[in-house]
């Protein structure tokens, strides 16, 4: 079996970037037995498949069959005509899988000039309680992507219900990003920050609690998304914010992690303070 993965730049009129085929050869033997439903005899032989491949249609591969000397013929006539078909069959629906099974998952890289990535414009101000990365699979499989999940924890000095409203109000996330914003808070709803360089949509929306978002950084591989999931949790007069980032590719973990940080977290809590000096 040989399978490898060849790349081409896009054609006209198609998405830029580049496409990606599969070509694979393999060579297929199995023995069987075979029962003649009058006599009850039976009989041992093989089909051979020497040259199954992607690039060339099903119908035109070749099956041998063979079996051995001194048998029957009857089987063997069978397997050359009926059995043939039924093995032809078989092969399509192997092929069929086994190229969804291989390209799951693959993300063809984009050419985005390096230095896209969000820049983070202070320091940080050491309130995170928890902040880890786990790395999922590294191993690269013709162009696919490596990625991580990133867990952080964050206190707020608010209540769940208004720390909710800042990720789901236009005019909250305005604020406390200081960009006009698109925000649809509603499930499959639009969202767009930072000037363009952040953009999703809302997956899951459940008030005061959790909030499911497709997340992508504009500087990342096209169409590429992570799932973000905020959790909120109530600390009496405080609100614990659990971030869950997965499939961050590992080229940007840093710089993602830095942007929720910085101009997400560090951004909300200035927003609060000032809310709560403006009440004063």
């Amino acid at each position: 079996c040989q399978c490898r993965v060849s790349e081409e730049p896009a054609g006209e009129g198609e998405s830029s970037g580049r496409r990606v085929f599969l070509i694979m050869h393999l060579r297929i033997r199995y023995v069987n037995t075979g029962t003649v439903k009058e006599s009850g005899e039976k009989h041992k032989g093989s089909v051979e498949i020497p040259n199954l491949s992607e690039e060339n249609e099903v119908d035109d591969t070749e099956i041998n069959i063979s079996k051995k000397k001194g048998e029957s013929d009857v089987l063997k006539d069978l397997m050359r005509t009926e059995g043939a078909t039924k093995v032809r069959e078989a092969l399509r629906d192997y092929l069929k899988a086994l190229k969804t099974e291989f390209t799951l998952g693959m993300i063809l890289p984009t050419q985005a000039p390096v230095g896209q990535e969000l820049a983070a414009e202070r320091r940080l101000s050491g309130n995170t309680m928890q902040d880890s990365v786990s790395p999922q699979s590294l191993d690269r499989v013709g162009v696919k992507i490596p990625t991580v999940k990133i867990l952080m924890r964050e206190i707020f000095n608010s209540p769940s219900d208004e720390l909710y409203s800042i990720f789901t109000t236009k005019e909250l996330v305005q604020k406390f990003s200081k960009c006009p914003a698109v925000i649809e808070a509603e499930k499959g709803g639009k969202l767009q920050m930072f000037d363009g360089s952040v953009s999703g949509e809302y997956a899951e929306l459940v008030p005061s609690q959790r909030i499911v978002l497709k997340w992508r950084c504009r500087s990342w591989p096209d169409e590429h998304y992570a799932m973000v999931a905020l959790t909120f949790k109530d600390l009496a007069a405080q609100t614990e914010l659990q971030l869950e980032c997965k499939g961050v590719p590992v080229s940007n973990e840093d710089s993602t992690r830095q942007c929720w940080k910085q101009q997400y977290f560090e951004e909300i809590r200035l927003l609060l303070q000032q809310s709560k000096d403006d009440m004063e």
